[in-house]
């Protein structure tokens, strides 16, 4: 069996076991604990209404401290085993395993939005200074699920670039690198300028979105599109589109590097095995908080590509 304790003191075993160093974990700690002893007092582990007595730890917990309950969902966003795999690790059958995980998934979520590390979900939500033009990027990205038992449903979730069954989320990201709207979980069939269309996000005028040609078409009023030429039918692309191509694929890495920050964490890069309403949605939720709280404490450097801009600008 694995625990918190042991764990703590092997940094290499408990950064692969959770995506975090002890320093970021101990930071998620206090909110994560505030959120977990405000439901207790009113609800039960089983999430009954609590009537009289108060909640207290038993003595042969498998998850006696705080500690070792943030670290048991953390391992398991990470590392994404069977529930009884995961049980089996820390010292409990399956059906305790599953009202854990499902009992502290949404505490992780809601300590993730007391920090302000989630994306926002609707445009009202999205507040950015609209006197504060930068540097944005979006992109669409897909997870696979399992062959669904409807005969429409397989068509509908169905991803032909994929050649899979999956679902999909468009994410936008700041020059940061911090995701800061995610959309709606949806079928991995449609097309990523129709969701960002459906979306309805907004950025402050002046300010720079990136984009790959998935997205051909889509615009914002006032804001300029940076998305790579693609080569005509029968010819070649010029050597200064080639150029300006290149350039624009060295800022896209950042938008790739940020969703391959969230699939750090293989409960959203692998099937997902957990078939509860809205798990799909919640679970890549709370990865991009995860994501995104990191960010705090190991921050992404890149060369400042800006002074690019106005050169490719006045060669379009």
């Amino acid at each position: 069996m694995i625990n918190y304790a042991n764990t703590a003191t092997h940094p290499e075993q408990f950064l692969a076991l959770t995506g975090y160093t002890l320093e970021e974990f101990l930071a998620l700690l206090p909110p994560f604990t505030a959120r977990f002893e405000a439901y207790m007092a009113t609800h039960t582990l089983d999430g009954e209404p609590r009537q009289e007595r108060a909640y207290s730890t038993y003595t042969n917990s498998p998850l006696p401290t705080l500690e070792d309950k943030l670290f048991f969902i953390l391992v398991y966003l990470k590392t994404a085993p069977l529930q009884v795999v995961q049980g089996a690790l820390f010292g409990m059958p399956q059906p305790v395993a599953n009202k854990w995980i499902h009992r502290l998934l949404p505490l992780v979520n809601q300590a993730l939005a007391a920090l302000d590390a989630l994306p926002a979900r609707t445009v009202a939500e999205l507040e950015l200074d609209p006197d504060k033009a930068g540097l944005y990027l979006h992109d669409g990205t897909e997870r696979p699920i399992n062959r669904p038992s409807d005969a429409a449903d397989q068509t509908t979730y169905y991803s032909g670039k994929k050649k899979q069954h999956t679902v999909k989320n468009n994410v936008i990201i700041d020059g940061d690198c911090k995701i800061i709207f995610l959309t709606d979980t949806v079928e991995g069939k449609k097309h990523d300028k129709k969701l960002a269309d459906e979306a309805g996000y907004t950025l402050p005028a002046g300010s720079v979105l990136v984009q790959d040609t998935g997205f051909q078409g889509f615009a914002l009023d006032e804001v300029v599109i940076l998305q790579p030429t693609k080569k005509p039918r029968g010819k070649t692309l010029s050597a200064l589109a080639k150029a300006i191509n290149r350039w624009i694929s060295s800022l896209r890495m950042r938008i790739e590097h940020a969703i391959g920050g969230v699939k750090r964490y293989r409960i959203v890069k692998d099937k997902l095995r957990n078939w509860k309403k809205g798990i799909r949605d919640l679970v890549f939720e709370t990865c991009c908080g995860l994501h995104n709280f990191r960010l705090n404490f190991r921050p992404w450097h890149y060369a400042v590509a800006l002074p690019l801009q106005g050169l490719m600008l006045k060669s379009l």
